[in-house]
């Protein structure tokens, strides 16, 4: 079927006709102009969601130490600290259809492993310089009550835990990739993956209209009301507490002891997560480095205590992950997992059950005196 145009009423009446973007390096600069354009859904509160660009092109690592790197098409992020990716491709470029994806998963999975807040911080800035907005007047748009380093830090600890949106736009989508993003949206928990249609119109003179399409809110709508999803809200200390009710005392005095040291030692943030969770930054080598995550889920047997190795191995190095898995107590369960991580450069989520470290003695303790050690560690 012909694709009917678009009427503009104004002193006459003026046809705007379908028409392809010329290069995608125009269609790239389009969305970097007006993230507007990609602003759909809202924020946990309710307000409108508003995109701010961090970067076009923005680079992302594939190792610690390797040269290999990738470039995302666009980095945008929210006021919730929520990052969105962007990919770009006209249709009459073939990867739209099932490489793109592959290529998408690559730039999501590597650059949760190697954006630290203060990189984007800095990536941020700088785009702000090169494209002549005020630093102010965009973190206007972003920080609320917020420091700068703490809404990085945030954004830093969606990453990490896989918070974030994945968007591919074209001129057209074709059905493959409608389907792969409605699958993938349905099983991914807490990222949220979407493929928009912008389609533009030219007229006479000046004269264009760009009508975006989204696909996949049907999926992530469904995602959130069955509950597989996230959760709209942050979890707190409270919340953490009325979930302990209904643990048993060894549970309940285990979990207190670590949120107890966290906010005196650290910096807890509560995550948006389908059941009640909390990560704990920690002061180390001048950074705020993510330590663990304690989970309180609907089975109280899988109540766990996970620790971030990655975030550690990065921002502190391999010899510090090293010396702070030395630390930790021989757990059941959790000294295979350690091993397994040696052998893999120290980059995963190792995790303990609460039940196990409850019963077995002093282990609580080991694991705090390994944190203090931790803070102490000084990049090499």
């Amino acid at each position: 079927m012909t694709e009917q145009p678009v009427f503009l009423l104004g002193e006459g009446l003026n046809a705007l006709e379908p028409a392809a973007f010329d290069t995608e390096a125009e269609f790239q600069a389009l969305l970097a102009r007006h993230p507007r354009i990609l602003d759909f859904g809202s924020l946990a509160d309710g307000r409108p969601l508003r995109l701010v660009l961090v970067a076009r092109e923005m680079r992302v690592p594939t190792g610690a130490e390797s040269n290999s790197t990738y470039w995302l098409d666009h980095l945008f992020v929210d006021a919730d600290g929520v990052p969105t990716l962007v990919e770009v491709k006209r249709a009459s470029d073939t990867r739209i259809r099932r490489e793109v994806v592959g290529q998408m998963l690559d730039y999501a999975a590597n650059g949760a492993r190697y954006w630290p807040a203060a990189l984007l911080q800095q990536t941020f800035e700088e785009t702000c310089a090169a494209d002549g907005r005020s630093v102010e007047d965009a973190y206007q748009e972003l920080l609320g009550s917020q420091s700068p380093d703490e809404f990085w830090a945030t954004v830093e600890e969606r990453l990490a835990a896989g918070r974030m949106r994945l968007l591919f736009v074209a001129d057209r989508i074709p059905l493959e990739l409608r389907a792969i993003v409605e699958f993938l949206n349905r099983q991914l928990r807490q990222t949220d993956v979407y493929a928009v249609e912008l389609t533009q119109y030219r007229g006479n003179g000046d004269h264009r209209v760009l009508v975006p399409r989204v696909h996949g809110e049907v999926a992530t709508a469904n995602k959130i009301q069955t509950g597989s999803g996230r959760s709209g809200r942050q979890w707190t200390r409270a919340d953490m507490e009325a979930a302990l009710e209904s643990r048993g005392p060894e549970q309940r005095e285990a979990a207190r002891a670590l949120l107890d040291h966290a906010a005196a030692m650290g910096r807890p943030v509560g995550n948006k997560a389908a059941y009640p969770s909390l990560s704990v930054y920690v002061p180390a080598s001048g950074k705020q480095v993510p330590v663990w995550t304690l989970s309180l889920r609907e089975n109280p047997d899988k109540d766990d205590l996970a620790f971030s190795f990655g975030s550690i191995t990065h921002h502190l190095g391999r010899e510090a992950a090293s010396a702070f898995a030395d630390s930790l107590p021989a757990v059941d369960g959790l000294q295979q997992k350690l091993s397994v991580q040696r052998e893999k450069g120290f980059t995963g989520w190792p995790s303990v059950s609460l039940t196990e470290l409850a019963v077995q003695p002093d282990a609580l303790q080991q694991i705090l005196t390994a944190i203090e050690r931790l803070m102490g560690a000084r990049i090499e």
